[in-house]
């Protein structure tokens, strides 16, 4: 059976595409400044005082960034897309949950605003005010959540894997 796919089918594949290549794009640039510079985001890791054992803090920050471009990459090129954006909804909730507490002690110890608050959250992207850093997170939760559950669109290898 070969149906035409609906326009409204086709803008949904679009924006399918355009998500997956925009959370693609982001995560390896992100990446990407994380491994360049190992050493300064072990450092900003070990700010959040999550992991106090040197051997994992040494492994997240050598191993994460460059998993980080891998799952990019993935996305880009069209390669099990709905397992990684599970991944990286997964990371992101996590990522953004350490932000906002890390946030929370700041704003309680420098007796400022929330919004207030701006420091690097180890992301890749430098210093950043908390509320501009959120929603940005939030953002790339939906587009990966987007990605996880848009019907399938071979001709975009959007289709499910």
């Amino acid at each position: 059976m070969n149906e035409k796919p609906s326009i409204l089918q086709k803008k949904g594949q679009i924006f399918t595409l355009l998500a997956r290549l925009l959370l693609g794009g982001f995560v390896i640039y992100t990446g990407v400044n994380k491994a360049l510079d190992p050493v300064s985001f072990l450092k900003l890791v070990k700010q959040y005082e999550v992991i106090q054992n040197h051997v994992l803090l040494n492994s997240i920050a050598a191993i994460l960034p460059w998993f980080e471009i891998f799952c990019g990459l993935l996305l880009l090129t069209g390669i099990a897309i709905r397992g990684t954006a599970l991944i990286l909804m997964v990371l992101l909730g996590a990522f953004t949950g350490l932000i906002v507490n890390h946030a929370l002690s700041i704003m309680t110890i420098q007796a400022i605003s929330f919004c207030a608050v701006k420091f690097d959250c180890g992301c890749g992207t430098g210093e950043v005010f908390v509320c501009h850093k959120i929603p940005e997170n939030l953002g790339l939760i939906v587009l990966s959540v987007w990605v996880l559950f848009a019907p399938s669109t071979k001709p975009f290898a959007c289709g499910r894997s």
